[in-house]
């Protein structure tokens, strides 16, 4: 029983669409897990001191990982992997062994560093806590410089396993990973507080590794300790991986710097940031990351193979679908924000006011989700032609605007009375304390529509005629989202008269129904404008997506 099961994880997917809905299916899965987590913290801590402590502890051990272990992340890895592979399995493994052998004495040196360094990095990270704070911050941060060193491992594995199209393999990571983080929850909070919860993180990160180990075992690529590494080759990838380092870094440090403003605001401001951050990340991990995983192993082939024709085309079918699904998520959440957080955040010590500021930053945040779940792609589709500076280039000028744009709106918030009236009346926020956080997420918007922006218009530059099909899709999407956003709010205010909204039943069975009559909707719009999406979603889902032929260079594959 036990091999059968491993043998349907570890088979081989094929087809672009069959991977995306398989890898999306799983991180559903995945996000069903997350939720649950936010709603045991929030339940258990609210939006509250704990929590904005809790959520700074990640800053920094985050940032090591997608700047340290970024040489095994799996854009750089995978070209390389596969070039190794189609020169044999000697040439592949001797790779991955000196790989394995660099990051791990390099992952090892900077958390070390690190683990004595945080007393003096994380007050001047966030001036806005206490000396108690702090102290209660930095043995967190110290027992999650474990998750860089199992995450940076499981990103070398999942490469192999991924390179090898094993996707469900590496689909089920991100479930183990929640699901160490819930065990702390339940059983290791009760005892010893938040810390039993960042224990339960470390937990997870070690799970998500583990899971990949007998996939990568069988594949005869096993990564061991080499006394003798090719130092040629680690050079090539660390260069390599120096500009999406850079790009990464910038993202992360964002982050970080809209947390540090936020430690200077109300107490709450950091968990709101994040609970509502963590909701928006719901369609991106789902649709853009999915997408863009799918697609990049046969990105890397088509453009290593020089066939930069099929290379477009397979890009453009997964922008299309991109926009296809992302954008009537984004108009649903924007209608359906209330009731969104508060059956899943509403319990315990999560209070009202707590759920209308993050149902607010949650419509700012939902407002990019398109535009990010494209840049993902975009620049997945520049890492596999090999290309990283036009990615870091525009991130760090989109990092710079957003930065800029959070200190002038926060200054515009705090200074001019119609524009707090403004901003705190379209999201139904008056009256509330707080409301200046509202600015970090609209500002993190911000920047997300001018980085996928900027990456759309690069590569209409470097490939003629590209937006003419993106531009019909976004086009019918649109239309037909803003028609659904319509009939589910309209839905929302009729079942209102119905329904007890005093209840957990009665806020669900709301948003639920709203969202199927406007879903319902949203599907016949696009029926009648015979929308080619709706076509292809269709006949990909009537397939038996275990039996569907692989992709190969030939367009009539890609669908």
């Amino acid at each position: 029983m036990v091999k059968r099961l491993w043998s349907f994880i570890s088979q081989e997917v094929k087809g672009l669409h069959q991977a995306a809905y398989i890898l999306g299916f799983f991180a559903f899965l995945s996000q069903i897990l997350a939720l649950i987590r936010d709603r045991l913290l929030a339940g258990t801590f609210g939006a509250g001191e704990t929590l904005d402590l809790y959520y700074a502890a990640f800053r920094i051990p985050d940032l090591i990982f997608v700047t340290a272990a970024s040489i095994v992340s799996l854009s750089v890895l995978i070209p390389f992997l596969v070039d190794a592979s189609q020169q044999g399995q000697k040439e592949a493994k001797e790779f991955i062994d000196s790989i394995f052998s660099f990051f791990f004495l390099f992952i090892t040196a900077v958390s070390v560093c690190a683990f004595f360094l945080l007393p003096y990095i994380l007050p001047v990270v966030f001036p806005g806590f206490s000396e108690t704070q702090i102290d209660t911050l930095i043995p967190l941060s110290r027992i999650l410089l474990l998750s860089p060193f199992f995450l940076g491992l499981s990103n070398l594995f999942g490469s192999i396993t991924q390179a090898n199209r094993r996707f469900l393999v590496y689909a089920l990571s991100p479930l183990l990973y929640n699901t160490g983080i819930i065990v702390g929850i339940i059983f290791l909070s009760p005892v010893f507080q938040i810390t039993g919860v960042v224990i339960g993180v470390a937990f997870g990160a070690l799970l998500h590794f583990s899971i990949q180990i007998p996939a990568v075992v069988s594949s005869g690529l096993s990564p061991s300790f080499s006394f003798s590494p090719n130092f040629s080759k680690i050079r090539k990838v660390f260069f390599l991986s120096l500009p999406r380092t850079f790009t990464l870094a910038i993202s992360h440090l964002v982050i970080l710097l809209l947390l540090s403003f936020a430690s200077l605001q109300a107490i709450g401001s950091i968990s709101v940031f994040n609970f509502s951050y963590n909701l928006q990340s719901i369609s991106l991990s789902i649709i853009g990351v999915s997408y863009s995983l799918a697609a990049f192993p046969t990105l890397a082939h088509l453009f290593s193979s020089g066939d930069t024709k099929k290379f477009l085309a397979h890009i453009l079918v997964s922008a299309r679908h991109i926009i296809f699904w992302s954008i009537p998520v984004a108009v649903l959440f924007v209608v359906l924000r209330a009731q969104i957080v508060r059956v899943i955040l509403g319990t315990g010590e999560f209070d009202w006011a707590d759920t209308r500021l993050t149902a607010a930053a949650l419509a700012l945040f939902v407002f990019s989700v398109v535009f990010q779940s494209l840049a993902l792609l975009f620049v997945r589709g520049y890492y596999s032609a090999g290309e990283t500076l036009k990615p870091l280039v525009i991130n760090a000028f989109s990092g710079v605007f957003t930065i800029i744009s959070a200190v002038a709106l926060m200054f515009l918030f705090k200074t001019n009375a119609f524009f707090q009236f403004f901003i705190e009346s379209l999201l139904r926020v008056e009256g509330l304390s707080g409301t200046e956080v509202l600015m970090l997420p609209l500002a993190f918007s911000i920047g997300s529509v001018a980085n996928g922006l900027l990456l759309w218009v690069m590569f209409e530059f470097d490939f003629d005629h590209f937006s003419e099909p993106l531009l019909k899709t976004f086009s019918h999407i649109f239309s037909a989202s803003i028609i659904m956003g319509f009939y589910s709010y309209i839905s929302l205010n009729i079942l209102s008269r119905f329904l007890n909204l005093d209840t957990f039943i009665g806020i669900f069975l709301q948003g639920f129904i709203a969202g199927v009559i406007g879903i319902t909707i949203g599907i016949l719009v696009l029926g009648l404008l015979e929308n080619e999406e709706l076509v292809e979603v269709t006949e990909t889902f009537k397939k038996k997506i275990w039996k569907t032929e692989a992709i190969s260079p030939d367009t009539t594959d890609i669908v």
